[in-house]
């Protein structure tokens, strides 16, 4: 399996911006299919934004028109280009693929 690292994450006011990555252990190629995951205390993991193997990407309604989900090619990195932040997007933030693992995922803290 392949081991990815989340990183970018923080603390932020709201309206604010934060850029968060994904880091793979080794070149892929070609893309697999990857996701962003979110989970704040108490509440059950929640999907955030996907892109497939064709660079089809979907959103969860909370947060369309305010994320963007892309990669670099060949995929060794993948990001989630977070706007318009509120408080209600506070939670730990996993990256995940068909490839790859569970990591530790990055805090994001959006607070004033």
């Amino acid at each position: 399996q392949v081991h990815f690292v989340e990183s970018g994450g923080g603390l932020v006011q709201p309206g604010g911006s934060l850029r968060l990555s994904c880091k793979a252990s080794r070149r892929i190629f070609p893309a697999p299919a990857m996701d962003w995951y979110r989970q704040a205390p108490g509440k059950q993991r929640e999907f955030v934004a996907g892109i497939t193997t064709t660079d089809t990407t979907n959103y969860a309604d909370s947060v369309k028109g305010r994320f963007t989900i892309w990669r670099d090619n060949p995929t060794t990195t993948m990001y989630l280009q977070m706007n318009s932040l509120k408080p209600e997007d506070t939670a730990v933030y996993y990256c995940k693929s068909p490839v790859g693992d569970w990591g530790q995922g990055t805090q994001v803290t959006v607070s004033s």
